[in-house]
């Protein structure tokens, strides 16, 4: 065989190679912090370098203001934002206690869905589904869109508390609305719990100041499949499906207590011992279960980890840190706004004002203590992991990563633009990172590799 008949057949068979290793990446990226709730991809290749203008494989202007994350299904980017015909009042960076507007704006709003081509950032098509003036107000620093969409593949469903939950096809159909009964939220800071889906039912937890409540949707026609009223006041954290060993479970994180429903709405289990305000969203690892409450004025900052299987309430009594059903808590470590996030047994706290610490996953022993990020001290967003990286970005759009282990080591930073502000958790689709700022969405990608 002639020596370049081989080399083109060699030539053929690494550039199938490479397309085999290109088409394996997980590419959809469907609700927050992604299709398990953790916020971590094991796809290779993603950038760990970025700027305004490095690595920028394109960057879109999103007219109005929305904090919900992005979504991916195939080449499709959802996302939401609402739009003020009036002056938006700028966003003070940090944690800011003097945001409560007790009226909400008198001028028109619009309240959009937006879709994007993945591989270029053009729109395909935007969506209104309401204009008027707000029926209640919101904290200065969050959003008429806060929650993020969540998609099957077909459908996606984007949610505006306080006004509906919307399903449109990918062509941008509107296929059905199930409208929200506006509720007052406490000190009128809005909502921002996002809906999930499971088989063939979308589930929305709305705790308010006036009525909460978990609601359970046929996802094919909107219609209440069964809805459940809740013990609560207001809360912001997204329920989690926990697929376990003993059966799948809808968890609730809230002040009164975590609670867990099985599929039709019956309460499985209960656990007491949370902080005034619960915002982060419940997730599983390796078999066991994490929720976190930590608000930031509160002495209690709990962090739970939970077994599978457990009935009734298992709230532990004082001085106690672990039972039957509780491998291990610990009442000073919970975040305020961000997630955590566990990998390869260990769990990593961004705290909100900067700070990174790393514990043992399944027994509670720390690693290091609230080591101080560089260049920034508002966190908002949950940080996410790749390829033994932790990143965490900060309101001032400055991303620190930090090297997976049980030592601290902060690798490098990276900043986007001067007029970023970034409170939304970006996504993660094949080698694309998408982090959204107040002004537009980025796609970041390792272009020197492509």
């Amino acid at each position: 065989m002639p020596a370049l008949h081989v080399f083109l057949i060699f030539v053929c068979l690494v550039s199938t190679s490479v397309l085999s290793a290109q088409e394996s990446l997980e590419q959809n990226w469907p609700q927050f912090r992604g299709a398990d709730s953790t916020g971590i991809s094991l796809n290779t290749g993603l950038p760990d370098r970025w700027s305004s203008t490095e690595n920028v494989e394109w960057k879109t202007d999103i007219p109005g203001r929305g904090w919900g994350a992005p979504v991916v299904w195939g080449d499709n980017v959802f996302l939401t934002t609402v739009v003020n015909s009036g002056e938006t009042e700028p966003i003070k960076k940090g944690l800011y206690f003097g945001g409560d507007r007790p009226t909400p704006p008198e001028s028109e709003h619009e309240w959009k869905v937006v879709c994007l081509e993945l591989a270029s950032g053009k729109v395909r098509w935007e969506k209104t589904v309401h204009r008027g003036a707000p029926p209640t107000p919101i904290h200065l620093k969050n959003s008429y869109a806060s929650e993020t969409p969540v998609t099957d593949g077909t459908y996606v469903y984007a949610c505006f508390g306080n006004l509906g939950i919307f399903c449109f096809d990918f062509s941008g159909e509107l296929i059905w609305k199930h409208a929200l009964e506006p509720h007052p939220t406490r000190f009128g800071w809005g909502t921002a719990s996002s809906p999930v889906l499971h088989k063939d039912r979308l589930y929305y937890q709305f705790d308010n100041d006036e009525q909460s409540y978990l609601i359970a949707l046929n996802k094919t026609s909107g219609e209440t499949v069964w809805k459940v009223d809740r013990d609560e006041k207001s809360n912001w954290s997204t329920p989690f499906i926990w697929n376990n060993a003993s059966r799948t479970e809808i968890v609730t994180a809230g002040t009164g207590a975590v609670r867990s429903y099985d599929l039709e709405g019956k309460l499985l289990w209960s656990l007491k011992g949370m902080s005034s305000i619960t915002i982060a969203v419940p997730y599983e690892a390796d078999g066991l279960l994490y929720v976190s409450s930590g608000y930031i004025l509160d002495r209690i900052k709990a962090m739970y980890v939970i077994k599978p299987g457990a009935s009734g309430d298992i709230s532990l009594p004082d001085g106690e840190t672990s039972n039957e059903f509780i491998a291990w808590s610990n009442m000073f470590i919970a975040p305020y706004n961000p997630s955590t996030l566990v990998s390869k047994g260990r769990l990593y706290i961004l705290y909100d004002r900067g700070l990174l610490s790393c514990f043992d996953a399944k027994t509670g022993e720390q690693h290091y203590d609230r080591q101080k990020l560089e260049r920034g001290v508002a966190v908002t967003s949950s940080p996410w992991f790749y390829e033994d990286k932790i990143f965490c970005l900060n309101e001032d759009g400055v991303c620190c990563v930090v090297k997976a282990g049980d030592k601290f080591e902060l690798l490098q930073t990276n900043s986007l633009a001067e007029d970023d502000i970034c409170l939304s958790t970006p996504a993660i689709s094949g080698d694309r990172l998408l982090i959204r700022s107040d002004k537009r969405l980025y796609c970041i990608r390792n272009l020197s590799k492509q």
